[in-house]
């Protein structure tokens, strides 16, 4: 017997029984597969995420039982809630395709082609929606904006050219963390991620900003150019942390290891945050409980060779180099 608080809603087809005040977006998680749209903004464990990025968006084909006419224009599906009855479009809508390859096409407007040579390939949701949805060509004939590599802190390196405002590392800063000391500076298309008075980022739990960053545009200076992840090994590991869970991921080639991350869901989420001595300052396998290798539940490289493949030899990493 269905439960009666339970109301149903139906996405490409297939239908779920949510709570009610359940997001669009958050009941697509709930069926799976390809009726999930795409998020670049919206992260579930951060207050106020979403509704930035507008690569969320769907068609409600039907508002409800009680009132089946269907919304007007497509809808943010991380901000919309569901209703009794909903129906709702997301990749069967060449609507909802349309707008998004456009989305795609504006967050690349300043965002720079250097998949080859940033850290964040293979991991990088936006390189996955240009993929997708992107186009061969722009149509955008400005001057591009440009930015220098700053260092926001003792591990953090910003790229804000690659930056695509998602406000994720501001929200994780502001809630995570005891004081938080950048932000978004100036308005409109002068809008950039900075430091208040060049300040550094320094605390306890910074690191996080790299994880939830959906682009390249933040980046682990202990990892930086030292290899590529799909020549890596994901590893879940564990240790006793005073600070956090110290449940982490980490990624090794050989017996040694490269870097240190939060576990992330199949969506790119990390639930259980991680402090900086697990992130930068444990990187020797023996303060680690190794677990066993990281089960990747999204699509990506690092899963397609399962792990198996061996290093080349041009690869730096491990080269001492």
């Amino acid at each position: 017997m269905a439960d009666e608080n339970k109301i149903k809603v139906t996405i490409d087809g297939k239908s779920v029984e949510v709570d009610p005040g359940t997001t669009i977006l958050d009941a697509a998680r709930q069926v799976g597969g390809d009726v999930v749209p795409p998020a670049m903004c919206y992260y579930s464990s951060l207050e106020g995420s979403g509704g930035k990025c507008r690569t969320c968006l769907v068609q409600v084909t039907k508002g409800s039982e009680r009132d089946p006419r269907p919304m007007p224009k497509l809808v943010p599906s991380c901000s919309t809630a569901v209703m009794d009855g909903m129906e709702v479009s997301n990749k069967t809508s060449d609507r909802v395709l349309e707008a998004r390859k456009g989305v795609v096409e504006l967050l690349l407007i300043n965002h720079p082609l250097d998949c080859p040579v940033c850290d964040q390939a293979g991991e990088c949701h936006l390189q996955d929606l240009a993929f997708e949805h992107g186009v061969s060509q722009s149509r955008y004939d400005f001057k591009r904006r440009e930015f220098d590599k700053v260092d926001i802190g003792e591990y953090i390196k910003l790229h804000m050219t690659r930056c695509i405002l998602c406000y994720r590392c501001v929200y994780t800063a502001n809630q995570l963390t005891e004081n938080r000391e950048h932000g978004v500076l100036k308005r409109g298309d002068a809008a950039e991620i900075g430091t208040f008075i060049e300040k550094n980022l320094k605390n306890d739990f910074i690191g996080n900003v790299i994880d939830v960053c959906p682009v390249g545009a933040l980046t682990d200076k202990t990892f930086r150019f030292r290899s590529r992840v799909w020549y890596t090994k994901p590893m879940d590991a564990h240790r006793n942390c005073e600070k956090c869970s110290g449940k982490s991921v980490l990624w090794m080639v050989g017996d040694e290891v490269t870097r240190v991350t939060a576990r992330k869901d199949e969506y790119g989420e990390v639930k259980e945050f991680i402090c900086n001595d697990c992130r930068f300052d444990s990187k020797d396998v023996s303060k680690w409980t190794i677990e066993g290798p990281r089960k990747i539940k999204r699509h990506s490289v690092i899963s397609a060779n399962h792990y198996s493949k061996e290093i080349p030899k041009h690869t730096t990493l491990l080269n001492k180099a």
